[in-house]
């Protein structure tokens, strides 16, 4: 018998939390999910989130390109919800 994990869609926001928390318990970036989910101001407790794809998230290192991450900038920058590389950023490939 296989196990599968099954990652929800959605998720609702706990007392205290923050984007940054959630972001990495779901494998994306702070920036991506506030993107996903048109956030101009931090969560509030019960707030229903949605939960951008999952991917991996990779701490970029100096002479990386977009297209070396991701295939092409407009990859990179739906990926990711921004324009900007720069080394030590958390991006999600």
């Amino acid at each position: 018998m296989e196990l599968l994990l099954v990652r929800p869609e959605r998720y609702r926001v706990r007392r205290g939390q923050t984007l940054e928390q959630i972001a990495e318990v779901f494998g994306t970036t702070p920036r991506l999910l506030a993107a996903c989910n048109h956030l101009t101001a931090p969560p509030e407790e019960g707030e229903l989130l949605l939960l951008p794809p999952a991917g991996n998230r990779y701490a970029v290192r100096g002479g990386e390109s977009k297209s070396l991450l991701c295939g092409s900038p407009a990859a990179f920058c739906a990926r990711n919800a921004t324009q900007a590389l720069y080394p030590g950023q958390i991006v999600v490939l």
